[in-house]
Formats: structure tokens, sequence, C-alpha cells
């Protein structure tokens, strides 16, 4: 399964040092704007202790971790959706993934330099967003235009749909996400395919820098406003958002994990949030894991939430789905704490399921087909 999370903000607030610390893989990274044009893809994996556990439990000779992809997309600038800057090319881009991930920048250096000349977290996300309104709205008027052709044809399904275009207009229109429209069971097949850009799964990535003058850190007793501002949005949006040392992880990303935490100690940075970021967009995409184990291979599926054990061993091949007979299943921990398979059976915790069962997040499968 290749679902992918996409890097924006505006230029130099560090979303391609983000993703040569999230990735290991070098890419351009400038100190002016459109640094990065072409977008990177790096494939990032799923930090998940259960695996590296049940590795162990198995003695497996190999061990494979769950992924997903990041996507280093070029910097956007105010105007993007009238072409402005690499605006196009931006939103073709970020139209492809199916998450985002927005980087803003929460820490203030002189030495590099701010597309508007100064920090403001809360005003870089109006100025991404409403470029991203904009676009949308283009997309649903153009849609529109073509519907009411059809409703002249008769077309029933064309008048359900633009009910539906209508309600996202009125919201796009007073600065609201198309994520935020009420589909019923019938406009909801219709919204996915206009693949709006402010439908998708959204999550903040807040920048700082060790030893840097931080908003999130407090001056005196108290908070900066732009800080105490960025967390009212966040919170009246019920916003997903993490914190990272983008720079920090970056110079550190080729060192041994051991070091790496010495230094970034020495550094003053508690911890890389790179892991807590990586976890939050996987579960942004609303994956899960199950594994397979034995001394062959350990190995973490990725799946959708929800899915039944023929869906679910898709992820293996996609003849299980319809050869499927049955799945035997344990949790992860149940069957660490049995000590093998065998006493597992004899205690009556390796279960046998069928085609109905829904797969859970930590499940150890083995399937039958």
């Amino acid at each position: 399964m290749s679902l992918s999370i996409g890097i924006v903000g505006l230029p130099n607030v560090g979303k391609s040092t983000l993703f040569n610390a999230l990735t290991r893989k070098s890419v351009l990274v400038a100190n002016y704007p459109f640094a990065t044009i072409d977008p990177s893809v790096g494939v990032v994996a799923v930090p998940d202790e259960r695996l590296s556990k049940l590795s162990a439990f198995s003695k497996s000779a190999k061990t494979v971790p769950a992924a997903i992809e990041f996507v280093d997309i070029a910097g956007l600038v105010k105007g993007a959706s009238d072409g402005e800057g690499l605006g196009n090319q931006f939103l073709t881009n970020i139209r492809e993934t199916d998450a985002i991930a927005e980087i803003v920048r929460i820490f203030e250096d002189d030495n590099i330099i701010h597309v508007d000349g100064k920090i403001n977290p809360l005003k870089d996300i109006e100025v991404i967003n409403l470029e991203l309104i904009l676009a949308d709205l283009q997309t649903v008027a153009k849609r529109q235009a073509s519907l009411a052709r059809e409703i002249k044809a008769g077309k029933k399904e064309a008048i359900i749909e633009n009910g539906l275009v209508e309600k996202i207009i009125t919201l796009l229109e007073v600065g609201k996400m198309a994520s935020t429209v009420v589909a019923d069971e019938f406009e909801a097949p219709f919204l996915k395919q206009l693949h709006l850009l402010t439908s998708k799964p959204f999550m903040y990535v807040l920048n700082k820098k060790s030893g840097g003058k931080n908003l999130d850190e407090p001056r005196g007793f108290t908070l900066d406003e732009r800080y105490l501002a960025l967390m009212a949005f966040f919170k009246e949006n019920n916003a997903k958002w993490v914190i990272v040392d983008a720079g920090i992880e970056h110079e550190l990303k080729d060192i041994d994990d051991k070091e790496k935490q010495e230094l970034r100690e020495v550094l003053g940075s508690k911890d890389d949030g790179i892991d807590n970021l990586i976890k939050k967009g996987y579960e942004l995409l609303n994956l899960i894991t199950y594994f397979t184990t034995g001394v062959d291979e350990s190995r973490a599926w990725t799946i959708i939430r929800g899915w039944t054990a023929p869906e679910a061993g898709t992820a293996i091949h996609s003849d299980f789905k319809d050869k499927f007979i049955r799945a035997e299943v344990i949790e992860w921990d149940k069957l660490l704490e049995s000590g093998s398979f065998a006493t597992a059976r004899e205690k009556g915790l390796l279960r046998t399921e069928g085609k109905e069962y829904v797969v859970k997040d930590g499940d150890v499968v083995e399937f039958r087909i």
C-alpha cells in the first residue's frame, strides 16, 4: 500500500531540512525561495517497538517495518492559486498526495530569511490555507458549470452533486476547509471524486531550533502571543500538530541512536519529534499495522483501519482476498507472554477467524488460503 504525505509550507521554513531528517535522503537545501523545484519522495519506516520484540521472539533472520511516503514539495507563496511562484506545480504535486503535513516556523533567526521578513506562524498557515481554498474554489466552480448542463439534461445524480458543491462553495467562501462539509450518504461519493486539496487530512508541524528564540518557550512568565494565538487556532479547529527540530535532526541523521541522544542532550533538545511525526502521519492516514512473524522474517503490514481479514491479506498478496479460507489471530503481547505459538494455542489465545473478522492494530496473523 503506497500512501503519501506532502510536506508543504512557505519558502525557508525547513521543509527540505525536515525531509532530510526524515528520510536520510539527500535533497537540495538552500537558504532562498524555490530551492526545491521537483518533489522528492522518501519512504520512511514507521517506528514500532512491537515489531522488534516480535523479531527477537521469533529469532527472525529479517525484520521489515511498516512504511509511509513523505513528499518534499516546492515552497508556496501568496498568489499560488493564480500561478505565482511555482504555484501551479505546487498545487499539482500536493493534489497527488493523500494527506498534508504543513510545516511552519516557530523560531526567530536573522540569518535565515523569511519570505515575509518576520515570524508569525498563524499568518503563515492562513496564507497557505487560503491558497488551497482558492484553488478548491476554482475546482468546484468549474464542476458547477459542468453540472448546470447535466441538470438541464435531467440527470438526477447531477442535482445531488450540485447540492454538495453549493455546500462546499459556501464554506470555502468564508475561509473554511472542504473537510468541514457535512456530506450525506448520497453526496459522499461525489465529495471524494472532486479531489479537493482542503478535504485531505491535515497536520501541522511546528519547526523549532535548539538554542534559538523559539515561540513555544516562555519569556519570563508568559508565552509569546504569536504562539498562544497558534494554540488557540489549533484548539478551535481540533487540529493535529507536532513539534520538531528539523535542523538538529538533519545534523544528527547519520549518527547512531545512542550517540545521537547524547549529542541531542548537549544541544538542549530532549527528543527529536521525528518519530512522533511519523507515527502521527501514519494515524493521519487512518492506517494500522498487523504482523506476521517467524524464523525467516518478522514483518509489519500496513492496512486501512476497519479492513476485514480477506482485505488485510491483500497487503501480502492480492490473491489472498479471493482465496481466503480463514486466519489464525493473536494479539502481539499475548503471543510474547505465551512464549510460543504452541502454548498460545493450548491456552486458547490463538483464535481462528473468518471472513467477517476486522483486523485490529497489533494483531499477529497467519492466513490460510
